[in-house]
């Protein structure tokens, strides 16, 4: 299985922290925001990574991340995702990359808590279709909402206003290879931009997408509300209290 870590676009919510330079760089904790999703991929046993950048600021990957080799990878791979058109559209980039295999996608701005190495084991093993990953949260208004029933994902919402559960999708993804036609099919939302969750619903309409839960904390780091939240919560899983 390869890994994608999705980290273009302008960050304007963190504005003007992102006018000099990617959102995915800025610091959470100790560390850059990219560090996580690239520990939580290697940490589940993931060698093949491809970070999906944009911007102006692009080439700083190289510069902080270089080859991998301080993950112990032989390599990272990269490439550039013009403008903004969603985060299918930045996927649809690594088709070349993942060469038919199954892959893990991940948001760079979302931290997790958890080890997900046995969700990722057992979607190895799973023959086709997709899984996606949740979280209860106390505010599903605010995210894409899974509805679930008899342990099946019946349909995912994006930011309902009268949320059918608690349970967001977090943005840590799971795809055999037919997530790329998928894509080439979707057309943009009223946004203009192809939607995840579109990809993701079509999984759902052909009764092969499974889902895992999240059981420690979760959060994004795309406004500075909860990038100061993700910080905090590195910080005490490393034992510091403030």
């Amino acid at each position: 299985m390869k890994g994608i870590i999705l980290a273009g676009g302008l960050g304007t919510r963190l504005f003007p922290c992102t006018k000099v330079t990617n959102k995915h760089l800025l610091p959470v904790f100790n560390k850059p925001m990219i560090y996580y999703p690239l520990l939580t991929m290697v940490n589940a046993g993931l060698k093949d990574i491809m970070i999906v950048t944009g911007g102006n600021y692009a080439g700083d990957f190289l510069r902080i991340l270089g080859n991998g080799r301080e993950f112990g990878l032989k390599d990272i791979s990269y490439t550039y995702q013009e403008g903004e058109g969603g985060i299918a559209d930045a996927l649809r980039l690594a088709e070349n990359f993942a060469e038919g295999e199954k892959i893990f996608v991940m948001l760079g701005d979302n931290i997790v808590e958890d080890d997900i190495s046995e969700d990722i084991k057992k979607f190895e093993k799973q023959k086709e279709g997709a899984g996606i990953f949740l979280k209860e949260v106390p505010d599903p208004e605010r995210f894409g909402v899974a509805e679930i029933k008899n342990g099946k994902v019946l349909n995912i919402e994006e930011k309902p206003k009268k949320p059918k559960s608690n349970y967001a999708v977090c943005g840590l993804y799971l795809y055999d290879n037919r997530v790329f036609d998928i894509i080439r099919e979707l057309k943009p939302s009223g946004r203009g931009e192809l939607e995840i969750t579109d990809v993701n619903n079509v999984y759902i309409r052909k009764n092969i997408m499974t889902y895992s839960m999240i059981n420690g904390w979760w959060t994004d780091a795309g406004t500075f509300e909860s990038l100061l939240k993700a910080s905090n919560l590195v910080a005490g899983k490393e034992g510091f209290c403030f």
